[in-house]
């Protein structure tokens, strides 16, 4: 739900799951094959499972960081892995690259820049979104939500953002 001053996006998790439902149509209706999906962890993990189990394909995970002051919602340097988690010892082939959202476009842009330099096993490779952002520097081949007031993206696990262990244990204490 899209606040009336259009800066903040609330997406409850039926949504969420229906939105990435959608991105897989998108890329299955283009008729690309891939072999593999790439998630960027953390915010294209969730997306990047389901599109494993819906395609069958292998997921392999690039962590990478740049939300992390002001309990998530500020940008601050961006890092990325040097090392790629996959079940089939190294990435190769044609590559679906995914993650949640194109915000500012530095993260997909360093990502895609990084992989085309030091990955060359690699053949192709698509990229795949739930949103992207007017002010994005980066276009994906694959999105579901096109966002032109570039709101805050509320997502239905960033309470656990803030939530700690002992909260927990408060939570479930009987």
């Amino acid at each position: 739900m899209l606040t009336e001053d259009g800066k903040h996006l609330y997406v409850s998790y039926d949504e969420y799951h229906n939105l990435i439902e959608k991105l897989a149509i998108k890329v299955f209706q283009s008729g690309w094959e891939f072999d593999t999906i790439l998630c960027l962890a953390r915010g294209g993990m969730r997306p990047g499972d389901i599109l494993s189990r819906v395609f069958d394909k292998p997921l392999a995970i690039m962590s990478t960081s740049s939300y992390r002051a002001n309990a998530g919602q500020t940008q601050d340097n961006l890092d990325i892995a040097h090392y790629i988690t996959t079940p089939k010892g190294e990435i190769a082939g044609r590559v679906l690259l995914v993650d949640d959202l194109a915000d500012s476009g530095v993260t997909l842009n360093a990502v895609i820049h990084q992989l085309k330099n030091n990955y060359k096993p690699i053949t192709e490779l698509r990229s795949a979104v739930i949103w992207t952002k007017a002010l994005s520097k980066f276009t994906p081949d694959y999105s579901v939500e096109f966002l032109p007031t570039n709101p805050w993206i509320h997502q239905p696990f960033e309470s656990y953002d803030s939530l700690r262990p002992q909260q927990l244990i408060e939570k479930w204490s009987v």
